[in-house]
């Protein structure tokens, strides 16, 4: 199925939908809300494990294909259970949706690998608009226009610690928290304060998280990109 401006732009922000893919952006977030306003599960305090990976546990991440279909499996990276992801020109991700309040629980953990970047990836390009990985969160509004998603990427070129706007919507932002490929090859572990960033990138008080998705892509550079995904977990405290 091709894809036009639109549906790269909800590539970023509109992955937890179900079903068929909507050609409309303002379709698209509008099926968004409505589903996680009306079948979003009961939230959280704290220490929330998302992803299970480490057990083998797959429960209640869901697949959406948008142009091919990413690999997702489980397998044994050494003596770790984790997620594999292998994309090659493709581009679908899992997600996961979820009912919490970022201000109870703002810090999201997780570790990763990536075999390598993407060569002719480029964050600041629509063309260049592919990831080895990257772990994100929707905040849904009622008014659909308003849904807002942060993306934690393995960065191209994009300089560690920086941010900016994706290349096709200001309503997700892409925060490089690894770049290049100095760490291709080993497991890096990451925490962001999530209610922290929101405010930081958005300028305003945040929703509730409505769900958490993460994704290999290499559909805009028809490149391959191999990554590993350890647990996800959202919690109250930062780590001293």
């Amino acid at each position: 199925m091709g894809k036009g401006k639109g549906e790269h732009s909800l590539k970023q922000q509109c992955l937890p939908v179900q079903g068929s893919f909507p050609r409309g952006r303002a379709t698209c977030f509008a099926v968004l809300v409505f589903t996680l306003l009306v079948f979003s599960p009961q939230g959280f305090s704290e220490n929330l494990v998302l992803g299970n990976f480490s057990a083998g546990d797959l429960a209640g991440w869901n697949p959406k294909i948008f142009k091919g279909e990413t690999s997702y499996t489980l397998v044994s990276d050494g003596d770790r259970r984790v997620l594999k992801a292998h994309s090659r020109a493709t581009a679908s991700g899992l997600y996961k949706e979820v009912s919490l309040n970022p201000r109870k629980v703002p810090v999201l953990r997780w570790s990763w690998k990536i075999a390598g970047t993407i060569p002719n990836g480029n964050e600041k390009t629509k063309e260049g608009d592919d990831y080895a990985a990257r772990v994100y969160l929707v905040f849904p509004r009622t008014l659909f226009w308003k849904t807002k998603a942060i993306n934690y990427i393995w960065a191209n070129t994009l300089p560690k610690g920086e941010a900016l706007p994706n290349a096709f919507t200001a309503n997700a932002m892409m925060v490089a928290v690894e770049s290049g490929d100095e760490n291709a090859g080993r497991w890096v572990t990451e925490e962001r304060n999530v209610y922290e960033d929101y405010r930081r990138l958005f300028g305003e008080e945040p929703p509730e998280i409505g769900a958490v998705a993460l994704m290999t892509d290499t559909d805009n550079t028809g490149g391959e990109a191999t990554a590993y995904y350890g647990d996800i977990t959202l919690g109250g405290h930062t780590s001293p």
